[in-house]
């Protein structure tokens, strides 16, 4: 058994998640952190907390930190979440992109789906791009990020349990998926489709590798970052955006009291943020 975390130790632990990925493991989350780290301690055969905080501090390994994110991290998604957001996308935002990147000599479109887990958002994406037959005449381009490596992974192979599909379209569905024993497996075209990459937010050079952006989609993620951090995570999403383009965020969260960055539009009842 491995012993109980100290204060102390909680407190470093903490303190040192934070500063690497922005995420703030408020006190009411020790037993979720203590339960999380632990049996990644025993699966290592290490003492205890302190030594495995040592061990993410100064091991040269830094594939232990992506580990340590997978840990943390909720990966909670599937497709067609929030399906509100993709109808405005679809519907309205496209149209509009596509007319402003004309005017301006521009034969691309651009879209970014931050802390993209296990690929469910930027796959939607592409299926909706494949189901506006008049896209051909520009370039889509299609990037996705997380800090993890583990559920970029998983994006990259495709394969989906029933859960994840479970709001997909039927016709999408049979279009894009083959179902085999309740796994369902993405079709190349869509995978082709996007570009992944390991980004973490509150990494100025991570953030600086895409710019340009036409829309990004970082839903459902500030809700794990302080006001310090959410600040700094949406300076560097305003820095990848082009001028004027837009922001979805999950339909709980708020950009109120944070920035004014970004000018709240509310477009068929949904709230989308365009850079000022």
């Amino acid at each position: 058994m491995t012993p109980a975390i100290t204060d102390e130790i909680f407190k470093q632990f903490r303190d040192f998640i934070y500063e690497k990925c922005g995420i703030f493991i408020p006190d009411n989350k020790r037993y979720f952190l203590e339960n999380r780290l632990g049996r990644r301690i025993q699966e290592k055969d290490l003492k205890g907390y302190q030594d495995y905080l040592y061990t993410l501090k100064y091991d040269s390994d830094k594939n232990e930190l992506s580990k340590l994110f997978d840990l943390i991290t909720t990966n909670e998604t599937f497709f067609f979440r929030e399906p509100q957001h993709f109808d405005v996308f679809k519907g309205e935002l496209l149209p509009r992109i596509i007319s402003e990147n004309t005017q301006a000599g521009r034969r691309d479109i651009k879209v970014w789906s931050a802390a993209c887990s296990t690929g469910e958002e930027p796959y939607t994406i592409a299926m909706l791009f494949l189901d506006k037959h008049e896209n051909g005449l520009y370039r889509k381009e299609i990037y996705a990020s997380d800090l993890s490596e583990s559920v970029l992974g998983s994006a990259r192979a495709g394969v989906y349990g029933s859960y994840a599909v479970r709001n997909v379209p039927e016709e999408y569905l049979r279009k894009h998926f083959t179902n085999t024993d309740q796994q369902y497996k993405l079709s190349p075209t869509v995978k082709s489709m996007v570009k992944y990459m390991k980004i973490n937010l509150m990494e100025d050079r991570d953030a600086r590798a895409l710019r340009g952006v036409d829309v990004i989609f970082c839903r459902n993620v500030l809700i794990y970052f302080d006001d310090k951090a959410k600040q700094k995570a949406v300076s560097q999403l305003y820095d990848a955006l082009r001028p004027n383009g837009y922001l979805f965020i999950g339909t709980s969260e708020s950009l109120h009291n944070i920035t004014r960055a970004f000018r709240p539009v509310v477009i068929n009842k949904v709230i989308v943020y365009q850079k000022v």
